[in-house]
């Protein structure tokens, strides 16, 4: 066999190895959501009180399915993957559990492979995929079954930027339509992959290297293409911009209806974009310190001064770094872009809930800052700042230490009250916390703390009222 062939055999033997690796260490990390209950924020309305989710698979659930906007929301995708797991599951919430395990394993091979086919570089690829697989700020997305939106819709996002690297090496009509299709998939499963035709810029600009026109270039296969115009590839993402817009209309018209967006007397612009800055240091702070996570952050309507500068310089301070080295190092501008972008969907900008910012945001956007890291930590070893072999010991202290702090966050998942009663050790002022955790407990004293510390949450009055006539009807 030539040299060529046999460093094809050895690349592909090699991303073998690093898949079955990613594979192991979320199985182990994650394995325990098998044994966890039904929590009762959202998924009483996603799956075991949703009569027509109950059914499982039938042609009035999938009729029902594509014309609802049941909890704010059109996602006939979201709602078919409940319906086929009590289809195939019943109600065994463990087993609930594990489909979102597999989507997140899932995932994180198709992350992987899809940065190695892009920079053939399989190092770093391979540690954006197991800093994705194993992050505590990804534990929300994977444990709380009504968040399968937010594994689906990655699933068909990462599915069409697989099927545009294939267009992108060889630009056909054939080959773009799998992209579309995976890309309305996508939508139909969570709106917030409205994004996707701006990753796919970033992606034109590094890794694919599609701005030079007329430059011939060298593909991963060997052979030679030319790159286009700035303005060439804006066009072709057009049936994807139109698309997302649609989605975006479709989303606000779902939420508007369901009473989700809050007017501009609850939140004002202001109040939106400092929340908006704050947050994004927010989730850069918990990505390096996941310590005090919860499953509900409420918005505080205001900030100390300090963090509102400190977020400020943060942002300001990265983007200028990123624009100094957009040529050298290009792999920083869109990992950071590639974060702020994604994002803005969430961000608060449109107010959607009473939260300030939510770990699940973060489980498409973090992809950009681990691309930062991980060519950061490869371009430190490159210039021999820091040897090969300190690289291996850095990298397993940083999935071991992940690892850790993920098995532990995820036992807070098990249930409504280990789940809740965690928010409200690690926030203020939680109402939604106490709420829940009052009404699964059914102790008037914890449902009032609701009600006080958030007078108008209609949610707290309501299961305040239940708890009430239960008491009286057990004549306690």
């Amino acid at each position: 066999m030539n040299d060529t062939k046999y460093k094809t055999f050895n690349n592909i033997r090699h991303e073998i190895w690093i898949c079955f690796f990613l594979v192991l260490i979320t199985l182990v990390t994650y394995i325990q959501v098998g044994t966890f209950d039904f929590d009762n924020y959202d998924t009483a309305r996603y799956i075991y009180e949703n009569s027509h989710v109950k059914k499982g698979l039938t042609a009035e659930g999938i009729r029902w399915a594509f014309t609802t906007t049941h909890v704010s929301n059109w996602h006939p995708l979201t709602w078919l993957s409940h319906m086929l797991d009590v289809q195939l599951y019943g109600l065994d919430p463990g087993a609930h559990h594990l489909t979102n395990l597999l989507f997140h394993i899932a995932n994180t091979i198709l992350l992987f492979l899809i940065l190695a086919m892009m920079t053939r570089e399989l190092w770093p690829s391979s540690f954006v995929a197991a800093l994705f697989a194993i992050h505590p700020l990804h534990v929300q997305s994977v444990a709380w079954l009504a968040e399968r939106k937010d594994l689906v819709c990655t699933f068909f996002g990462l599915l069409a930027i697989w099927s545009y690297i294939r267009y992108a090496h060889y630009p056909r009509i054939d080959r773009y339509l799998p992209v579309f299709l995976f890309f309305i998939l996508g939508l139909m499963a969570k709106p917030m992959i409205v994004t996707l035709p701006f990753i796919l810029l970033l992606l034109d600009y590094w890794p694919l290297k599609r701005f030079q026109f007329g430059i011939p270039l060298q593909d991963v296969n060997g052979s030679t293409r030319l790159t286009t115009s700035t303005v060439s590839l804006v066009i072709e993402k057009i049936p994807l911009f139109i698309a997302a817009a649609a989605s975006c209309m479709v989303t606000l018209y779902a939420q508007s209806s369901g009473g989700a967006i809050s007017s501009l007397g609850s939140y004002p612009l202001h109040v939106r974009i400092l929340n908006a800055l704050v947050s994004y240091a927010g989730y850069i702070g918990k990505m390096f310190w996941s310590a005090k996570l919860a499953v509900f952050y409420p918005h505080p309507g205001v900030w100390p001064m300090w963090q509102i500068l400190s977020s400020g310089l943060l942002v300001t301070t990265t983007t200028l770094l990123a624009l100094r080295f957009v040529k050298s190092r290009p792999w920083f501008i869109v990992g950071w872009f590639w974060f702020l972008g994604t994002l803005i969907p969430v961000i608060g900008l449109v107010q959607v809930g009473a939260q300030t910012m939510a770990d699940r945001y973060t489980y498409v956007p973090l992809i950009g800052i681990f691309i930062i890291i991980s060519w950061g930590l490869s371009d430190l070893v490159n210039r021999n700042l820091i040897k090969r072999g300190r690289k291996a010991l850095i990298t397993a202290v940083i999935l071991g230490v992940l690892m850790t702090v993920t098995w532990k966050q995820l036992g807070y998942w098990k249930n409504s009250v280990t789940l809740f009663e965690r928010a409200l050790e690690v926030t203020e002022n939680n109402y939604v916390a106490h709420n829940n955790l009052g009404h699964r407990l059914m102790e008037l004293g914890e449902t009032k703390d609701a009600i006080r510390i958030n007078p108008e949450y209609l949610s707290a009055q309501t299961n305040l009222k239940k708890t009430l006539e239960a008491i009286k009807q057990n004549g306690s």
